[in-house]
């Protein structure tokens, strides 16, 4: 059950984004709101999901509430998830390329292939 629900809280771009600022340091959620672009209420529901999961950590500073990440192996997930789609992009391309040159039409004078 925690696989999947670790998983569910990563199933979301804003959130995916939000971990990628963070691996930088912590940052507020104005920061947060600044980088991307999107509403201080969507980035403070964003956050919720993943302060609920254990995924982030935050810490007040007088009236700033500073978000990091609790485990930096959360890093690692995502490189590792990022590196899938690549691979997968790749043999999609692969695959396309493939039918393309296989749905050409043979000009005129040469030999079709056997």
């Amino acid at each position: 059950m925690f696989k999947s629900e670790l998983f569910k809280a990563l199933a979301h771009p804003a959130r995916i984004r939000m971990l990628q600022i963070l691996r930088s340091g912590e940052r507020t959620v104005s920061e947060l709101q600044a980088q991307l672009e999107i509403e201080a209420s969507s980035v403070s529901q964003q956050l919720a999901v993943l302060r609920a999961k254990h995924i982030v950590d935050s810490r007040k500073d007088g009236t700033s509430v500073y978000y990091r990440v609790h485990d930096p192996k959360v890093f690692e997930l995502l490189d590792v998830a990022r590196a899938i789609f690549a691979n997968h992009i790749s043999d999609l391309q692969a695959m396309a390329e493939e039918d393309e040159s296989e749905a050409r039409p043979v000009e005129a004078g040469t030999s079709s292939p056997s």
